[in-house]
């Protein structure tokens, strides 16, 4: 079976990618490639090197990423717009600090005339909203890049003809775009764990998977196949890091600090002054300029240094996004079993199906008790020692991209049978 795995990148990492490696937007297709699955950000090639592992052919498309699809569009005969070249080292992204403090601080005096200014804003909220869902520096690309892109996505599509596209991006590829492109016989699978897409009525789909149960019975609820398909991890990372480093660090998190994480923001400001706590993540700057997760902040971190910070640490803490309800489904708990440190995590009804609270992780029922649990957990460090190892080696051998890739396949198999 040929497999096609269309994916996506965050705007802020793809920006750090491509300023930390001058040239590379220059490069070939392969060759950027490479070096954005190097990153280790994200899912990187987890997917299509264990699809291949299962003997199926695979390949994914960073369909977000211009410079990656300007090259391949190049390379393939493709006639394309210019395109402006990736951010240089004067464009970096401002650091939290003093302009995001004082535009927060602004924002905060101004929120008396909201009513008076929204109808105003919102026209250029709306492209603004639309400018920073396209990528990095997106105010740079050309006016049709999303023709462009859609017109180069199309072509890779028909180049490799897979019998599967799994589309990991329904909210930036709505289903409108597979109506002129699904061929007789080619199965079209969406896969998502965050926040559905306003008005797409995912028309063409053969199936809908998730990591999160509720969002399978939110399909199932509409008509829609759908199946429960977790998140993993790979250890093919641990070959890639090396040594295990010091652990430095005593209590960490690596993580979004968004408007949809408002609980978790809450929760981390309650440990701020409770525990030795240090944070690195993106959205620091939507904080308060009061909120004491500046003080703790060490500033973002993608892929191997995401990695490398779990790996320093003798307990990261997990907690998931709002819209998860009760159940657990996100990547840190597999990240962060996987690269052996103490996972501390929220406690859901479905936590024992991956991981045995206890046995493989360390699970909390409310702020006061994580405190409490952080205190005791740093204070006995054989408990900690053995709950962590334990915990890597179930990760490994029974939460991993190889079993997850093979339930994906097994799926795509059933209708051919059928």
């Amino acid at each position: 079976m040929r497999i096609l795995v269309l994916s996506a990148d965050y705007p802020r990492f793809l920006h750090d990618l491509y300023l930390s490696l001058p040239g590379l937007a220059e490069s070939a297709y392969a060759v950027q490639m490479a070096a954005r699955n190097a990153s280790l950000f994200g899912v990187a090639d987890f997917y299509s090197r264990n699809f291949k592992a299962h003997g199926h052919e695979a390949a994914e498309v960073y369909i977000n990423n211009p410079w990656l699809q300007y090259a391949w569009a190049r390379e393939h005969g493709l006639t394309v717009p210019p395109l402006e070249p990736p951010p240089q080292p004067d464009a970096a992204p401002p650091q939290p600090g003093g302009t995001e403090r004082m535009a927060a601080a602004a924002k905060s005096l101004l929120r008396p005339l909201k009513p008076f200014l929204d109808p105003l804003a919102r026209p250029a909220l709306r492209r603004l909203r639309a400018l920073r869902q396209r990528g990095p520096t997106a105010a740079s690309y050309a006016p049709d890049r999303e023709e462009w892109e859609h017109t180069v996505l199309r072509a890779q599509i028909e180049d490799f003809r897979p019998d599967l596209i799994l589309n990991q991006e329904l909210a930036y590829l709505r289903s409108p775009f597979f109506k002129g492109v699904k061929r007789p016989g080619q199965l079209l699978f969406g896969q998502i764990a965050s926040s559905m897409p306003e008005s797409d009525r995912f028309e063409g789909y053969d199936l809908m998977i998730s990591s999160l149960p509720n969002q399978v019975a939110w399909f199932r609820g509409r008509g829609l196949r759908a199946e429960l398909n977790r998140l993993a991890f790979e250890p093919s990372v641990l070959e890639q890091l090396g040594p295990v480093p010091v652990r430095d660090i005593a209590l960490s998190f690596v993580g979004s600090l968004s408007p949809d994480h408002a609980q978790r923001i809450a929760f981390l400001e309650y440990l701020a002054t409770r525990t030795p706590l240090k944070v690195w993540g993106n959205g620091i700057e939507r904080l308060r300029p009061s909120s004491p997760l500046h003080a703790l902040y060490q500033g973002e971190a993608w892929g191997r240094d995401m990695y490398q910070i779990l790996r320093r640490s003798r307990i990261t803490l997990n907690f998931h996004i709002d819209l998860a309800e009760d159940w657990a489904n996100n990547m840190r708990l597999y990240e962060a079993t996987g690269m052996g440190t103490l996972l501390l995590t929220d406690q859901k009804r479905n936590l024992q199906e991956m991981f045995v609270p206890g046995e493989h992780v360390a699970a909390y029922t409310d702020a006061e008790d994580c405190v409490r649990q952080v205190q005791a957990l740093l204070s006995d460090d054989a408990a900690r020692e053995r709950i962590a190892a334990a915990g890597q080696r179930h990760a490994i051998a029974n939460q991993n991209y190889f079993l997850r890739t093979g339930e994906i396949a097994a799926l795509a198999d059933s209708p051919r049978r059928s």
